[in-house]
């Protein structure tokens, strides 16, 4: 399913690369907005999809009566979806960045940082929780 995404993606930046040929520089913001665009919701629906596997995941294994334990998640993981993270975003920093500037490499980099953030949060669920501290009066 990714090769089919990958060669629809591929599809929509040559059109989108054939229209601003034929349409000229004065339609550049426009054409780079509506690919932009496709990119973003295809990224949230990605990590919607996540989000939704993990927390039918973690219902499924509270109905099972299953606590995860905070070590479950193994190093490894966390070190190559970091790496394939990093890896991803070069690509993905270079398309942002030819088509809408400094401001489509924001975008993009605020959308590593979120599948990032979304995949700590899955993994240590009390990440950003503050300690609750029982004090004596």
């Amino acid at each position: 399913m990714t090769d089919a995404h990958d060669t629809d993606l591929k599809k929509d930046l040559a059109a989108t690369l054939h229209a601003r040929r034929d349409l000229g520089p004065e339609y550049e913001t426009e054409l780079v907005d509506s690919f932009m665009e496709k990119i973003d919701s295809r990224i949230d629906g990605a990590v919607e999809r996540r989000l939704r596997r993990g927390l039918a995941e973690q219902q499924m294994q509270a109905a099972r009566g299953a606590r995860r334990s905070k070590g479950t998640d193994s190093w490894g993981e966390r070190f190559g979806f970091g790496i394939v993270s990093l890896v991803l975003a070069i690509p993905l920093s270079a398309i942002g960045g030819a088509f809408a500037g400094m401001t489509g490499l924001i975008a993009t980099w605020i959308g590593i940082v979120g599948v990032n953030t979304a995949q700590a949060v899955r993994l240590n669920p009390d990440l950003f929780r503050r300690p609750d501290h029982d004090h004596e009066d």
